[in-house]
């Protein structure tokens, strides 16, 4: 009898509480409501702007921008994009490799330190900087002392400070990706690799690195595109000598009379980024092919 009573009964569903289903949308619909508000609408009302004015349709707003001096900056602004990503990944693929290779308690503290930066202030660390690389700041120092230079270098307000400061910003969304996909990956393949005879140049370049090519190639478009369009680092470490992308939207956009331009701007910019873009992604579907052979 009791067998029976806890058997359930036939043709009858259990009821489940609705509000175990309904809690992940009631989550997720904030976050899209606040895409939709404040990433996708401004995005709509720059493309209305661009194309639209007072009589309609109309491409005049891009006739000035779409001359050969703003043509290169974004040229320079994408070959700089690339620089920078392209470095950043160089540097963070070894870096990562090694985190991933530590034991557990000194893995998280490397973590922690590379994530303690985000916990401050963005130009405290350009202020920081300044003191690096000024002509009597510990870079310059330390090269003297070492004999290496017998002069100080005028570092700041050049390319170089330019490239330092944008590699040291955007290192560690280079490494994160990258260390959580050898977090993943099966170290038991590089040691069959070794007793297979296999070199480890060859070790790296057709098991390490075609089976964490996703990840490299996620951490490259992480930093390539915010780097496309970054004017602050620019605007402070270059001193005004060096146009980007960011600072000629940013002149056009604060200016009075060039607002209009300042969208237009941008939606060329954006255009020729997402060509880039595909372009890159193109030639790292095929890289693997090529390079891990």
């Amino acid at each position: 009898m009791e067998a029976v009573l806890d058997r359930p009964l036939e043709g009858v569903k259990e009821s489940k509480p609705k509000r175990k289903k309904d809690t992940p949308f009631a989550i997720g619909a904030s976050a899209i409501v606040w895409q939709l508000l404040f990433f996708y609408l401004p995005l709509v009302l720059l493309l209305v702007s661009a194309f639209f004015d007072g009589n309609g349709f109309s491409l005049r707003p891009f006739y000035p921008v779409m001359k050969l001096s703003y043509s290169m900056v974004i040229v320079n602004s994408l070959l700089f994009a690339f620089s920078t990503a392209l470095i950043s990944i160089c540097i963070a693929f070894p870096v990562a490799l090694f985190i991933e290779r530590q034991k557990k308690r000194l893995r998280n503290f490397l973590l922690f330190l590379l994530i303690i930066p985000f916990w401050t202030n963005f130009l405290l660390h350009i202020y920081a900087w300044f003191f690096v690389l000024e002509k009597n700041g510990f870079l310059n120092l330390l090269l003297m002392k070492i004999g290496l230079i017998n002069e100080p270098l005028g570092l700041l307000n050049s390319f170089v400070a330019v490239m330092i400061m944008m590699i040291y910003y955007f290192l560690p969304f280079a490494i994160l990706p990258i260390y959580f996909s050898l977090e993943r990956f099966d170290s038991t393949l590089i040691e069959a690799s070794h007793d297979l005879g296999a070199s480890k140049s060859q070790t790296f370049r057709k098991i390490l690195l075609p089976m964490n090519w996703r990840a490299v190639r996620g951490a490259f478009f992480l930093v390539f595109i915010p780097a496309f369009g970054e004017f602050i680092i620019p605007e402070l470490m270059g001193g005004n000598k060096m146009f980007f992308v960011g600072n000629v939207i940013n002149l056009f956009v604060f200016g009075e009379a060039t607002a209009s331009m300042g969208t237009a701007f941008t939606v060329y910019s954006v255009a020729v980024l997402l060509v880039a873009i595909a372009g890159l992604m193109w030639i790292f579907e095929r890289f693997p092919r090529w390079f891990c052979r």
